[in-house]
Parts: structure tokens; C-alpha cells; sequence
């Protein structure tokens, strides 16, 4: 068996994309590991085809050489191949350095000598589904309609609801958030609309950046409804929260790292793009349905700057996200829940 590492990426929606990469290479006899930045390892402790998740012990942004020269030679002679997932020279360097002798990724910034198997990189823009992309690296055909899985234990959506006094399929959760920027973000004001919609207890969660947006949400849902809206963001860790989203009735987010966890678990889902595109990142899924006003016929004047892929909208109108009204998102939701 085909001892192999993957070097993780760092956003949690392409951890969750991964995962038909590492199925397939179980698939195919491959022994996986993975080295993963703390806040995605619990996306690979959901993939039952993950022998081994490594923690790496990296600050963002920081090069650590001695550690990193460290632990390359704790992993020496432990590895046949290595596949990495993002595109910076540091992610490529833990492999060069522990010696392992077939290193896959995608041609990136001064990657030559530290890579022998490289694909070619497109540009971000015009890169198809990250599905495919990641798929690539196993040197298959690309293939975006393979639905990523994850998979939790039934201890932990037990413990999880019992801690936060949840009952299984009877709340709805939002994640409001986006942490890319505020362009992909619909209005805080339109969740809190919907959450008085949909008549069920409103969930909301997300990182602790998100907390003040998430409380402000509660409080517009709790002038009509009180008592009916928790803001938990920043006060679960990710295992509890992809808990607490496999537990719920439905979800509505934006294109966030949560949306591609609730689809990865089968959560009836609502997802709202902005100056993002679902033919990048759509949440694969059966039980997802998409809003994106530039596919939208009937939406004049059309979109003809989405996507635009930035953080703020370059034109001040945000017409993308503004123009998705309640009502219509309201439409997608009861479809999603009445399946």
C-alpha cells in the first residue's frame, strides 16, 4: 500500500473539495495522511478514508524553517508521494525537505525544483470547478459533479446538541458570514427578514469576526420573535459546528468555507452568490439550491460585471446581493425544505 500525504488548503471550503481527491486514492490502494493548519483539520476527521490527520504547527503567514526542517525529518522515509493542494512555494516545501520521492501539485510561485510532477496552474478566473481541479492531482479526468462527504459521529452530534440545548431538525442555522469580504455577503438585514419567514428558531453561526454581525441579526429577529435567534458565532469550534449544521432542518448562507459543509452532509440548503460564481464553487449537492442574479433571465439590467471575484463591490452598488430579495430567497427555502 502507497504510503501518501496531502498538504492541505488553508480555507475550509477547499478542504471540503479535497475530499474526492482522497477517496480516490483510498480507492486506489493509497494509505492517506494529511497535514493540515488547525482550523480545517476537523474537515479531514469527517473523511473515514483519512488514515492520519497532522496538525501543523504553522502561525499564518509565518515561514518557521527550523520547525518546518524539524518536522520534514520526523516525516523522511514515512511517505512515497506527497500531493499539494495550494499554490505557494511554502506549501511545497515540506515535501522537498522530507525527501519524499513523487511530489504532485500544480505549477505555482518558484515551485520548479521543489515539485517533479506538475500541472499546469490557470488563472484563477477562468479555473473551472475546484472539484476538478483538486481531481487533477490524482491525474483524473476532471470530474465536478463527484459530491464531496463528510461524515461525524453520532457521539458528537449528540454531545453537541445536548451543549447548546438543540433538539435534532428543529431550528434553522444561518451563516451570514463570508470571511473573503463584504462581496460576498447579502445584507444582514434581509437574513434577519428571513429568519422571521421561515417560523423556526434561527441558529446563526460563524467565526468570531462574525459575532457582531450575527448578533446584530438576533436582535432585528428578536424585536418580533424573542427568544428565537442565538448567535453563537465565535462560540463553537469547527467540529461543533459542522455538528450543530448536520443536526438542523435547513441552512442559508453565502459561498462560505459552511456552505460547502452542509452540502458535503446532505443539509437542504439555500446558497446565496454574489461577485462569487457557482460554476467555481457551487456547494455540491442534491439538496442545494443556488441564487445567482447573473443567471437569472428575467433580472434586467443583466450582471455583466459578476463575477467580478473581489472583496468589495468595485462599482458601490452591490446590485448582485441588494437585488436578491427576502421574498425570493423565501421561494428557494420552502422548496429546500419541503424537499
Amino acid at each position: 500500500m502507497t504510503a501518501s500525504l496531502l498538504i492541505a488548503p488553508q480555507w475550509i471550503g477547499d478542504a471540503v473539495m479535497t475530499e474526492p481527491l482522497l477517496r480516490v486514492l483510498a480507492q486506489r490502494g493509497e494509505r492517506l495522511s494529511v497535514a493540515a493548519m488547525p482550523w480545517v483539520a476537523p474537515i479531514y476527521r469527517a473523511m473515514p478514508h483519512v488514515t492520519e490527520v497532522i496538525e501543523l504547527p504553522f502561525p499564518r503567514g509565518g515561514l518557521r524553517w527550523g520547525a518546518r526542517r524539524n518536522l520534514a525529518s520526523q516525516w523522511r522515509g514515512r511517505f512515497e508521494r506527497a500531493y499539494v493542494g495550494p499554490n505557494s512555494w511554502k506549501s511545497a516545501l515540506l515535501p522537498w525537505m522530507a525527501g519524499i520521492p513523487v511530489r504532485v501539485g500544480y505549477h505555482g510561485e518558484a515551485r520548479l525544483g521543489l515539485l517533479n510532477q506538475r500541472l499546469p496552474n490557470p488563472e484563477k478566473n477562468h479555473r473551472g470547478a475546484m472539484v476538478a481541479h483538486y481531481l487533477a492531482l490524482a491525474q483524473m479526468q476532471a470530474d465536478s459533479s463527484m459530491q464531496p462527504k463528510l461524515d461525524l459521529s453520532l457521539d458528537l452530534l449528540k454531545a453537541t446538541l445536548l451543549n447548546f440545548d438543540l433538539k435534532l431538525g428543529a431550528y434553522a442555522v444561518f451563516a451570514p458570514g463570508a470571511e473573503y469580504g463584504p462581496a460576498k455577503r447579502w445584507p444582514a438585514a434581509y437574513f434577519a427578514e428571513l429568519g422571521l419567514r421561515t417560523g423556526l428558531p434561527v441558529v446563526l453561526l460563524g467565526s468570531a469576526k462574525e459575532a457582531e454581525l450575527c448578533d446584530e441579526i438576533a436582535q432585528s429577529i428578536h424585536q418580533e420573535r424573542p427568544k428565537t435567534a442565538r448567535n453563537l458565532a465565535g462560540k463553537t469550534d469547527l467540529s461543533q459546528a459542522m455538528a450543530l449544521i448536520a443536526s438542523s432542518q435547513a441552512m442559508l448562507s453565502n459561498d462560505s468555507g459552511l456552505m460547502h459543509v452542509a452540502a458535503a452532509m446532505g443539509v437542504p440548503q439555500v446558497a446565496v452568490f454574489g461577485s462569487s460564481s457557482p460554476l467555481h464553487t457551487p456547494p455540491l449537492s442534491d439538496k442545494a439550491v443556488v441564487l445567482w442574479l447573473k443567471n437569472e433571465a428575467s433580472y434586467q439590467p443583466p450582471l455583466d460585471c459578476a463575477p467580478c471575484f473581489q472583496r468589495t463591490c468595485p462599482l458601490g452598488h452591490l446590485r448582485c446581493l441588494n437585488d436578491l430579495t427576502p421574498e425570493r430567497v423565501e421561494q428557494a427555502w420552502r422548496e429546500v425544505v419541503s424537499g
